[in-house]
This record gives C-alpha cells, structure tokens and sequence, in this order.
C-alpha cells in the first residue's frame, strides 16, 4: 500500500469485514488471506473497512485489533485497493494508540467512530476528539465514521465538517451510516474535492447516489457485493429501473432477516453460509445464531439472488 498522494481515490464498494473468530471466540487470522480472495474473486470488492462495527471492534482488545490490522493490511498488499482501520474507541489515548499503528503498518486511512459511552453533547468537543486522534498519524488519510443508531449520537456531520480541513489537514472524508439523506446531501454539497463521501445504509444506497455519494461502505458487500456492483454500473449509466430492481433485492433480503432478528452474528453466519468462509460466531454479549435461523436466511438469499 501506498502514500496518500499517489493513491487512487477511494471509492466505489467497500466490504465492512466481519472479524474470523474460533469456535471459542479467539481471533482466526489464517482465513483473512482467503476471505481476501474471496472479496477480490467472487464478489469484486477491492476494498475494505476492517475493525468497524462489523468487525465487533469495541469488543476487541487493542492487542487484537492491532493484530488483525496487521493481518488485513499484510495479506491486502498489492490485493486490495485501500484497507481503511477504524481505530475509535472510547478512550482517546486507545484512539491514539491504534492510529499511530495503523499508520506504522501501511494502512490506506483510519477512521473513526464517535465515542457513545461518555457521549460528546456538541459539534466542537466531537471535532477536538477526532482532531486529537488524527494529529497522531498526521499523514494517513482521516475518515470520520457517524452510526447514530448505535452511538446515540446525533449531531449533525455537517457541523463536524465545517471548516474541518483547518483542524485536519489530512481529513479525507465520511462513512456516513445515518438516515438522514438532507444531511448527507449538506456534507456532499460542502465537500472538498479532495474528500470522499461514503454512504453506509446499505437498503438505502441508491437514494444517497443520487445525493451524491462517491461509494458505500457496508457488511452485505462481503456476499451480495457482486450484485450491487451491478446497481453502482446501472446507475452510472442512467439506468434506475435496472438500479432499483437491485436495490429492491437487497432491500427484500434485509427486512426478511430484520423481522427473525438480523444482528452482527446473524449476519456472521450468512457470510459464513455463502461465502464457504469459518468465520466463527460473534464475541458476547450478542448471541450464537441459531442453525435454523442461519438457514432460513440464506435460503432466502438464495432465492433472491440466483
């Protein structure tokens, strides 16, 4: 992997990789090389999120997460077109600790999540978090990652944004996982032409393509992002009917698994199920999904997407 300044832009699909446990939940990192593979071969996704949301990292040590930096970037050279490692965390000396690594290690960009146990109230102590964590790896491209769904915290990134690049030079843009399309519509429209602008929701994709996002980061690109690969050159090229059909999908898929229950774990399986991968169960406190409940799921993937 390469510098920030003779890399090609980040965009497109970006899997959020699930982290390979063992049956008793300790890290698996020999399958990383093969889930690689998998992404590039089988689903044409030449990038990755890794330690995110999807990769349960907050229930992670940092000795392990910064083992599993390691492994991705390693195993991505010359593989993969970015590896972005998202080092929040709660504490910002963790935060800080995971960036400098991240950089030591090659890593493409970090990102980072707002801290939601001691929640910041406002734009500006959320701005000074991310800044402090940024200015330790001053040369690795930042990404500020917005989930209010599970952080709770709903201050809008426009406000983060403002006049960012003064406070982080190397701001290189958003992973935006919320639902509010007007805010993610602000952020595009007061962007920098240097910045990416990433959208997360993944049944949502199409609408924030048309508000101009530049490529989506989410955990169903690990299996279905061959499809969306389709949606994205549809789009490209015009065709929203073509779009929409696939958009839709996805769409059937993910409120089929939201009504039996669709977590991170669940989700784990079905990636397991389709992709041939072990990726083990999730770390607690979120539960085994049960073997019916994993079938039922890909069974509908199957009829949907074959």
């Amino acid at each position: 992997m390469t510098s920030a300044h003779n890399k090609k832009k980040l965009t497109g699909l970006v899997a959020a990789t699930f982290t390979p446990f063992t049956a008793d939940s300790e890290l698996n990192l020999p399958v990383i090389g093969p889930y690689i593979d998998y992404l590039r071969e089988k689903q044409g996704v030449n990038s990755i999120f890794v330690n995110g949301t999807t990769g349960e990292s907050l229930s992670l040590t940092v000795k392990e997460r910064k083992e599993l930096a390691e492994e991705w970037c390693e195993k991505a050279k010359g593989k993969m077109d970015h590896v972005i490692v998202h080092v929040g965390s709660m504490s910002i000396k963790d935060s800080q600790d995971l960036a400098v690594h991240a950089a030591n290690i090659g890593a493409d960009g970090i990102a980072v999540i707002t801290p939601s146990f001691f929640k910041p109230k406002t734009a500006e102590p959320l701005r000074l978090f991310l800044q402090q964590v940024a200015s330790v790896a001053p040369n690795v491209p930042f990404y500020y990652y917005h989930l209010p769904a599970i952080t709770g915290v709903n201050i809008a990134v426009r406000d983060v944004i403002d006049g960012i690049e003064e406070l982080i030079p190397s701001f290189g843009g958003i992973k935006f996982s919320g639902i509010d399309l007007m805010d993610f519509s602000l952020c595009v429209s007061n962007k920098h032409s240097t910045w990416t602008l990433l959208y997360g929701i993944d049944e949502q994709l199409l609408p924030a393509l048309v508000m101009g996002a530049q490529g989506a980061v989410g955990s169903t690109y690990n299996y279905a992002g061959c499809h969306i690969n389709e949606l994205l050159s549809a789009f490209e090229k015009g065709d929203l009917v073509q779009a929409r059909k696939i958009q839709v999908k996805l769409q059937e898929l993910i409120s089929y698994a939201m009504k039996i229950g669709f977590d991170v774990g669940v989700n784990k399986q079905l990636m397991s199920d389709v992709s041939g991968l072990s990726l083990g169960p999730a770390r607690l406190p979120l539960e085994p999904c049960s073997f019916s409940h994993a079938q039922s799921i890909k069974k509908k993937y199957h009829s949907i997407f074959s």
